[in-house]
C-alpha cells in the first residue's frame, strides 16, 4: 500500500514506492493542484470557452485530487464537466479514502466518487448531476480517442522518475487529443517540453509555479487557419 504523507499546507499525499516519488508536491498537495490545474487550467479554459461545458483529459488520475477539485469548482459555477482520466496503476478505494480530501469538497461529490471509483473504470458515470467521470485503466501511449478535449491536465510523475512520459513522442501523442484553441497545462517546465509543444503547434506561456517551483507551463494550441 502506498504510504500517506502530510504536506506543508496540511493536506495529504501518497508516496508511490515503485516510482520513488510522491503524487503531489511536499510543499502542499492542495495548493499545487489548485494553482496548476484549477486556476491556471480550468478557470482559464472556462474563460475561453463560454459554452458552460468543459471536456478535460487528465494524464494521471493518481489520488483523484484534481478531479475532485474540478468537479467541485464546476458544480459551484454551473459548468458541466466531462472528465476523462488515464491511469495505468490505479490506487485502491482504501488508498483514495485515506487521503482525507473530503474536507475540501462537497460531501456529495466525495461520497459518490469513492463509491463509484471502480465503476468509473468500466464506464462513464455521472458522479453528481452534470459532473461526469471516466477513468481509463491504460497507459498513455496506448490511449486512442476521436474526441478532442478543451483542456489537458498533464500530471505525470517527474521526468527524473518517469522520463518516458516526457518524451517528444508521448507529448506529440497527447497533443493530438487537444482541440484548436485548447489548453495543455502542467506543473513542469523545461526547454525540451517547450520545444516539443511548439513543434506540435502550441504557443507557450510561462507562469509562476506553485510553492516550491519557480515556474510552470501553460500552452495553447494554435487555431486552425
Amino acid at each position: 500500500m502506498n504510504k500517506i504523507t502530510p504536506t506543508a499546507d496540511g493536506s495529504n499525499t501518497l508516496y508511490n514506492e515503485s516510482i520513488g516519488e510522491h503524487y503531489h508536491s511536499k510543499h502542499g498537495a492542495l495548493q499545487e493542484s489548485k494553482h496548476v490545474f484549477i486556476t491556471a487550467g480550468l478557470e482559464h479554459a472556462i474563460s475561453l470557452f463560454p459554452e458552460k461545458e468543459i471536456n478535460v483529459l487528465e494524464v494521471g488520475f493518481g489520488t483523484g485530487l484534481n478531479f475532485l477539485l474540478s468537479a467541485a469548482y464546476c458544480a459551484w459555477h454551473g459548468v458541466k464537466l466531462k472528465y476523462t482520466s488515464l491511469e495505468a496503476f490505479p490506487l485502491t478505494n482504501e488508498e483514495l479514502a485515506s487521503t482525507g480530501y473530503d474536507q475540501y469538497i462537497p460531501k456529495e461529490i466525495w461520497e459518490h466518487t469513492i463509491h463509484n471509483y471502480g465503476k468509473a473504470m468500466q464506464q462513464q458515470l455521472s458522479i453528481v448531476p452534470d459532473q461526469q467521470l471516466r477513468i481509463m485503466h491504460t497507459y498513455l501511449h496506448r490511449y486512442e480517442s476521436e474526441q478532442l478535449f478543451d483542456l489537458v491536465y498533464y500530471d505525470a510523475f517527474s521526468v527524473q522518475h518517469q522520463p518516458e512520459m516526457w518524451s517528444d513522442e508521448i507529448i506529440a501523442h497527447t497533443c493530438k487529443f487537444i482541440k484548436p484553441g485548447g489548453i495543455f497545462v502542467t506543473y513542469a517546465i523545461t526547454g525540451k517540453l517547450k520545444r516539443a509543444l511548439k513543434s506540435n503547434g502550441f504557443t507557450i506561456e510561462k507562469l509562476p509555479g506553485a510553492p516550491g517551483k519557480r515556474e510552470m507551463l501553460r500552452a495553447i494550441k494554435d487555431p486552425v487557419a
